[in-house]
């Protein structure tokens, strides 16, 4: 690890800079929103706006880099980020800051896969499985320290705005002056939706419903802060406690999953997390419940995420698992995109409780579904193949990434049987 550490230390600094800044903005856009009087639905379709740039992204900016390189891309989309940042100040419009969602989730997205292959350029196939613990637990640090910051201006000026600008700007500095060269860029093309069906149901309904999931917990918990009035201190306690338990529970999951048949682990969780959440629906309990609530919500989801990544490369060969991977980001991406346009709306008719239940709802139906599938498919795979943490945040490299590391896990896995 240390190893790891010490020749990718710029890249993730880079990174957790990042991480700051977009993890200020998301929270920062929900608690100004409110301040402009804009309408639950209205900040509903900004923070939608983010995913649909990020989907985008992940399918252009391959070819992007392609053409002109890391280097250029980076600048480019890095000065993107940075003007955007500051642009939300001065234009507090809820239309405007939809098309600046456009704009900044597309440009992340294409930022986060040309650093992910500059941390994947720099590691080799022994500590590559490292590596992308060291990225995981960067990422959530940055989102968890960047709440911490919203404590420092007021929301209603523009202080809070151009912190996470001047921090992004600087995030390139230690990147672009890295010793590290810009790697050759290669992506897979993703293996066709009926053949990812095919070999997984569970796994392909599963990353549809997690997208709406955390959509929901990365863009509307600070609306649904503002909507239930919570100070600004606690709505931050209330969002790093969601990252805070993804992060605590990631690699507890992850060995459990490694030992049992992975879709118990997927069953278990989704009722967990259906039960959890009905607390906030049904009870009013004091805030302290609630960070609870929001812990175990992180603490689910973001494992689930990596956990039915591994539990469909169980089903596949190592020249497929890339492909597959890919293949499930995109379904990811697009349950993504409409989870803030639906807890919006339920928290318009039923108040700011529709937050909670539409993710209860989502879990439920994962549960559901999952224990109808183990009735359909009795028979389960020998796993082989090592769950590998990845963030929700994570750009399709990373994504890949991990695939790489399960395959080579599987292959050696073969050879010592």
């Amino acid at each position: 690890m240390l190893t790891v550490l010490r020749n990718t230390w710029a890249l993730l600094l880079g990174l957790g800079l990042l991480m700051l800044g977009n993890g200020m903005q998301g929270t920062l856009l929900g608690i100004r929103g409110g301040i402009e009087e804009f309408t639950t639905f209205q900040m509903s379709l900004v923070m939608s706006a983010y995913f649909v740039g990020f989907l985008f992204g992940s399918r252009l900016a391959p070819e992007m880099i392609r053409r002109v390189g890391h280097v250029r891309v980076f600048a480019a989309l890095g000065s993107m980020i940075s003007a955007v940042l500051i642009l939300y100040a001065a234009a507090p419009d809820w239309m405007a800051w939809a098309a600046l969602r456009v704009l900044i989730g597309f440009s992340f997205s294409g930022v986060y896969i040309a650093t992910e292959s500059w941390l994947n350029n720099a590691s080799t196939n022994e500590n590559r499985g490292q590596a992308l613990s060291l990225y995981l637990i960067v990422q959530m640090i940055g989102i968890i320290a960047a709440q911490l910051l919203l404590n420092v201006g007021d929301p209603s000026g523009y202080i809070l705005f151009v912190i996470p600008s001047v921090l992004v700007s600087l995030a390139f500095t230690p990147i672009l002056l890295s010793a590290s060269p810009a790697p050759a860029f290669e992506s897979t093309k993703p293996m066709s939706f009926r053949r990812l069906y095919e070999a997984s149901p569970l796994g392909c309904v599963g990353m549809f419903l997690l997208g709406g999931v955390f959509s929901a917990q990365f863009g509307m918990a600070a609306v649904w802060g503002t909507q239930a009035g919570l100070s600004i201190a606690d709505l931050t306690i209330f969002v790093s406690a969601i990252y805070v338990g993804g992060l605590v529970l990631q690699y507890p999951i992850g060995w459990l999953s490694d030992r049992i048949d992975r879709r118990i682990v997927v069953l278990w969780l989704a009722v967990l997390g259906a039960v959890v959440l009905m607390i906030p629906v049904i009870f009013d309990p004091p805030f302290w419940v609630l960070v609870g609530v929001g812990a175990v919500c992180g603490g689910v989801s973001n494992p689930l995420y990596s956990l039915l990544l591994a539990y469909v490369n169980d089903y596949l060969d190592k020249t497929d698992m890339a492909a597959a991977s890919a293949g499930l980001m995109f379904i990811n991406g697009l349950g993504a995109i409409s989870g803030p346009v639906i807890t919006g709306w339920m928290m318009g008719a039923i108040g700011s409780s529709g937050f909670f239940l539409f993710m209860g709802i989502l879990f439920a139906v994962l549960a559901l579904y999952a224990g109808w599938r183990m009735t359909q498919r009795r028979e389960t795979p020998q796993v082989t193949s090592g769950y590998t943490p990845v963030s929700p945040t994570a750009s399709i490299v990373a994504v890949e990434t991990a695939a790489m590391v399960e395959a080579e896990d599987a292959q050696q896995s073969k050879a010592r049987n």
